[in-house]
């Protein structure tokens, strides 16, 4: 599953996996992987700051992570640049949702800006037995 959301010219776009074999669904342990890929579509060049995620569980439950950067990195895009990294999520269900946004500045005003990262969906695929 895929989702993408270009905001002030920048490009988010989210791909998911679920981990099979780090999950224990009878403990209700589901992990989940993501793959963000974040393309500088501006004329000027970018930093990432910081970033805030809400994450959303079917059983109800909702936390908030916030920090600096991503993957410990500030990375730095120059126009047509893009940077990709991968994180993960642990779930108690095996079904919830992530969205939130990225905390950028533009390297040559200093000015700084948000950047939304697109709503998307962790799903655990159901066995077919």
């Amino acid at each position: 599953m895929m989702s993408q959301q270009i905001t002030e010219g920048v490009s988010i776009t989210v791909e998911t996996f679920y981990n099979e074999e780090q999950s224990n669904p009878i403990l209700g342990e589901y992990t989940f992987s993501y793959r963000v890929s974040i393309e500088n579509l501006s004329n000027f060049p970018i930093k990432l700051l910081r970033r805030h995620w809400h994450i959303f569980d079917s059983n109800g439950t909702y936390r908030e992570v916030e920090g600096e950067g991503v993957v410990g990195q500030q990375p730095v895009l120059e126009p047509g640049e893009s940077f990709q990294y991968v994180s993960g999520a642990n779930l108690r269900s095996d079904m919830g949702k992530m969205l939130g946004n990225y905390q950028m500045e533009n390297m040559l005003n200093k000015k700084l800006f948000r950047v939304n990262i697109p709503e998307f969906e962790l799903v655990a695929p159901f066995k077919n037995n």
